[in-house]
């Protein structure tokens, strides 16, 4: 049975840092992606890895303050999150796809999710 895992979320203040990770079992992904979603939007696309973890995207609103990285001894990925700010909020879920891909419709397999709440 397939399954993802996320964990780390929690209460963050403005400019403090988070660090999100996500176990997968059952499978090997060749990307995996993380996502947030918050009440009434869309899930919007945070940031994604190859599987080598050599090739990796980010949305512009995250570039320069998040990074992804994977460990693929421990089938898990991490988002590393710098610098918050109020509007990363939300529920972030993580992801797999056969390919690298920003787009949500891309991914097969999600996680049930992880609050991050920045607020001071």
């Amino acid at each position: 049975q397939v399954r993802l895992s996320e964990s780390g979320g929690g209460l963050v203040q403005p400019g403090g840092s988070r660090r999100l990770s996500c176990a997968a079992t059952g499978r090997t992904f060749n990307a995996m992606g993380w996502f947030r979603q918050v009440p009434d939007r869309q899930r919007a696309f945070v940031a994604a890895i190859s599987q080598s973890g050599r090739s990796n995207v980010y949305a512009d609103a995250v570039k320069g303050r998040f990074t992804i990285s994977r460990d693929n001894a421990k089938n898990t990925i991490y988002l590393q999150m710098n610098n918050v700010k109020p509007e990363d909020t939300g529920v972030y879920y993580c992801a797999g796809a056969r390919s690298l891909d920003a787009r949500a419709q891309a991914y097969d397999h999600w996680g049930q999710g992880t609050q991050v709440t920045v607020s001071s």
